[in-house]
């Protein structure tokens, strides 16, 4: 059979892909008529439009193809629903920086033309992040490809709108909100990263309006004290309690204070005393709605002063800060500066520092339609995975804040409220309205924000079904079976759908949630550009292939472990490639003579040798395991189990011992075995690696099925299991192994011959001596109960046996225990200089981390190697 000598990903993934594509393997039926269990479905979580297939997409991506491939082969009508999201705020961006090269800001364009551009930006490049994905291997149904600003989802979340407001969930309101100056927009409080930022704690004097009277404040945001309508001070607090409702003057601005008594205000903190900014603090917002303060607003939308901060009006927030201590520190009102760290919010989007701002804005309560979700978890209709998460999800559930939906930009689905102009009133409804339905005016004007994306996303596992309509997806596909995703979007995303899909559907929007493990580089680092650590999954598939890149991510991705990724990783996986490719050669090019057996010989034991009843249990063995690892979300077992099952017992040990058997009197049977144990193991890994075993499954062409990924799924065959050949086989195994390390460690060349081997015993080794002889080039086995070492010989033990190898003539045993001597002194010098210094403190202290970790792994390699070598001088000589 003709079959390259080498595998060359590239020249099988494009042409694999297709043939899956335009044979509509990928399709979901929800008229299937496929065996009773519920079908098996999953949605994507749909990557920004604006987005580039990442090594975090990478690894979900194919964590989510492993389970739909493997659901497939088993039978479920499945389906895995794509699309993409709008990303409001990035691709806003995205156009406005092309816009910006062409000397254009989108108010040049107008709100229409602008998103008409966005469109056409969106229909030439959004597609991309698609494409990406298919080279990954992704079996989704893209007949089904959603986005969620079509006019399917458009509606849903127009649905979902109005009725929350006409139940009263969503409201307009002020309130103090995260707001970036450079997106123009607020922020939702899980959109704000908070980091540690170095400044001062500035203390400033506030004289009283009466004599000798006076309050010193401390604050990190000197600028804000424009805002300033009171100081307010612990009312239990001896030091300031005879001050409460007296006043005090607001310096520069000299703005007349009252002092007000709230317990809010902690005593120890800084003076005890602290000015109130209802306008520009969450906490003072408060304070001033219990004392009926008034609210200044001192900031622009782009951060710069606004008119009521008297001649700091135009200046940027920090450029007011620094002239505002400098006139302080010249009024004497600086009464001191400290340095001080503390942690500041960042935009989520471009990190650009954050202003608590008092602002209009929409609303969702969220508190009522949170316990429906928590209660959810708890009693078990949903499950984390791992389970640590729940705790996670319990904290944030059980704390909830309404949630703020409106943005200040353009690019999103538009509120859908309206405002009349002549009798003041607000109109929601879910078709747009022509006239207002009070006075008649039909002079209407849409709220000019847009909804928060993340309220578009919450409705993703129903809104991509159908929803509001009652469609047959939605009724057959909907709850979805799993949810797979990062740790970082449970709050944004994961624990909206919850609550959404409860609040619209009644039922939980899939029946688990698996959290899988962040991507770190190999030192334990956040990959970054900036770090220039990134690995790029399209460069790293174009120099290795994506089923090296596929594997690595399922073998890498442990419950609860960050995956600590080199790009060495992959290239290793690639080898295993390499081997299975190998394996799939060797077997192939002995067919050319291979007649289908009509009535299959393999279960019946008086045909089967030792190696045939070993590979096929533990084949059945390995079936079981890796479909356990994978229907239990151990992605990393199972692929352990095949990697070390396919290299380390497959090709290393039955292909070795078959290929004697192709050349003798059972060519035939072993053409049988070699073809159906291979058949098995490219289904096994047919969802981690789809191209490879793909292009081997093709090339075997005696299955009915046209694709491996339309095959069913191996099941174990309990009839084909003989535990008694796996304790002959590993004692076979060890024995061969001892004789092989042997070999090595003393220089005797593989192909030169042993003439004997000596074992002190009879038994199931003795019947199958021949496979001792063929696999370690040893011209006799002797077996003798009363055996003694003879002189000139290496003493092995193995499962309490012992063996005797003869190497007169091969070997100068006396020089080579000299040797091992000498090697074993200068280890144990090298062992006591690194126990020395590990047990220095002053290395200890001074020595950076990497040191220490290296010289540790010193020390662990050099004990082994210490331990090795008086194991061999104790076995071999003695």
């Amino acid at each position: 059979m003709d079959i390259p000598k080498a595998y060359e990903p590239h020249l099988v993934e494009k042409k694999w892909y297709k043939y899956w594509e335009e044979n509509n393997y990928f399709r979901a039926d929800a008229d299937s008529s496929k065996p009773p269990q519920p079908p098996f479905s999953i949605v994507i979580p749909p990557p920004n439009v604006t987005g580039s297939l990442h090594i975090g997409h990478a690894l979900n991506n194919t964590l989510q193809d492993i389970l739909t491939r493997f659901k497939r082969m088993q039978g479920y009508n499945t389906l895995w629903l794509p699309g993409t999201d709008h990303a409001g705020i990035a691709t806003q961006n995205v156009v406005e920086k092309q816009l910006r090269l062409q000397g254009l800001t989108r108010q040049d364009l107008g709100r229409e033309k602008f998103i008409e551009r966005v469109w056409e930006w969106k229909k030439e490049y959004g597609g991309l992040i698609i494409e990406q994905l298919k080279r990954l291997g992704t079996s989704c149904d893209w007949s089904r490809t959603r986005f969620t600003m079509d006019e399917g989802l458009s509606k849903a979340v127009r649905e979902v709108f109005v009725s929350l407001y006409e139940q009263g969930f969503i409201y307009r309101d002020y309130y103090i909100v995260n707001w970036c100056p450079r997106c123009h927009t607020a922020l939702a409080d899980i959109e704000v990263e908070y980091k540690t930022i170095n400044g001062h704690l500035d203390y400033i004097k506030y004289e009283g309006v009466e004599k000798n009277q006076f309050v010193v404040v401390a604050t990190t945001r000197p600028e804000t004290m424009l805002g300033d309508t009171a100081v307010a001070v612990n009312p239990d607090d001896k030091r300031y309690n005879h001050l409460i409702g007296k006043e005090v003057i607001l310096p520069i601005l000299n703005r007349r204070l009252k002092v007000i008594g709230d317990s809010f205000v902690e005593k120890e903190f800084g003076t005890g005393a602290v000015k109130v900014t209802p306008a520009h603090d969450p906490n003072d917002f408060e304070i001033g709605k219990r004392h009926a303060l008034q609210q200044i607003n001192i900031l622009n939308p782009d951060a710069t002063m606004n008119e009521n901060t008297g001649h700091y009006q135009g200046l940027d927030r920090y450029e007011c800060r620094k002239k505002l201590v400098e006139e302080l520190k010249a009024q004497g009102l600086l009464i001191k500066r400290e340095d001080y760290s503390y942690a500041v919010g960042h935009c989520y989007r471009c990190q650009t520092i954050i202003e608590p701002y008092l602002s209009q804005q929409w609303f969702v309560r969220m508190k009522e339609i949170a316990k429906p979700a928590i209660e959810a978890v708890k009693d078990g209709r949903l499950e984390f995975i791992p389970k640590n998460w729940e705790k996670t999800y319990f904290e944030w559930m059980e704390n909830i804040r309404d949630w703020c939906i409106s943005r200040q930009i353009w690019w999103g689905h538009q509120i859908p409220v309206w405002y009349c102009p002549k009798c003041k009133a607000t109109i929601v409804e879910r078709q747009d309205p022509t006239k207002c339905p009070q006075c008649g005016g039909n002079e209407l004007v849409q709220d000019p924000d847009v909804l928060d994306t993340w309220f578009s996303s919450a409705l993703w596992p129903f809104s991509t079904l159908g929803f509001p309509e009652k469609t047959k997806d939605l009724a057959v596909f909907y709850p979805t079976s799993v949810l797979s995703t990062g740790f970082d979007i449970i709050f944004f995303w994961v624990a909206r759908m919850i609550m959404m899909g409860l609040k619209f559907m009644g039922d939980v929007p899939f029946k688990q949630v698996y959290i899988h493990a962040l991507i770190r580089d190999a030192e334990g680092q956040k990959m970054s550009k900036s770090h220039g650590n990134v690995i790029d999954p399209l460069k790293v598939i174009d120099k290795y292939g994506t089923d090296a890149l596929r594997f690595t991510l399922a073998i890498m991705a442990v419950q609860g472990r960050d995956i600590l990724l080199a790009e060495e990783r992959i290239e290793g996986y690639r080898h295993f490639c390499n081997k299975l490719w190998n394996a799939g050669r060797l077997i192939l090019t002995n067919l050319n003579d291979y007649i289908p057996n009509p009535e299959p010989r393999t279960l019946n034991p008086e045909y089967l040798s030792l190696p045939d009843r070993w590979i096929l249990t533990r084949l059945n063995q390995v079936i079981e395991e890796v479909t356990e690892g994978i229907d239990s979300y151990r992605f990393n077992e199972a692929a352990q189990i095949l990697y070390d099952f396919v290299w380390h017992e497959y090709c290393d040990w039955y292909l070795e011992l078959a290929k004697p058997e192709l050349a003798g009197e059972r060519r035939r049977l072993t053409q049988d075995l070699l073809l159906a144990t291979l058949n098995s193991i490219l289904r096994l890994l047919h969802p981690f690696m789809p191209f490879i075993t793909e292009e081997l499954w093709q090339k075997l062409s005696i299955a009915p099925q046209n694709s491996i990924m339309v095959t069913s799924w191996p099941t174990s065959n309990a009839q084909e299991i003989d535990l008694e050949s796996i304790k002959t086989m590993e004692t076979i195994q060890e024995v061969v192994t001892a004789i092989r390390t042997i070999r090595t460690e003393m220089r005797i060349p593989p192909k030169q011959k042993i003439p004997t081997l000596i074992i002190k015993s009879e038994g199931m080794l003795k019947e199958n001596s021949g496979y001792l002889t063929l696999l370690t080039n040893i011209n006799e086995v002797i077996f003798n109960p009363e055996a003694i070492k003879p002189d000139k010989a290496v003493t092995m033990v193995v499962k309490g046996i012992e063996f005797y190898l003869p190497l007169e003539g091969i070997v100068d045993l006396v020089e080579e225990e000299r040797r091992l001597s000498q090697e074993l002194s200068k280890v144990e010098r090298d062992l006591k200089l690194i126990q020395v210094r590990l047990a220095n403190e002053e290395f200890m202290s001074r020595a950076p981390e990497e040191v220490v970790k290296k010289e540790r792994m010193r020390l662990e390699e050099t004990t082994a190697k210490r331990d090795k070598l008086l194991l061999n001088l104790k076995y071999y000589f003695h």
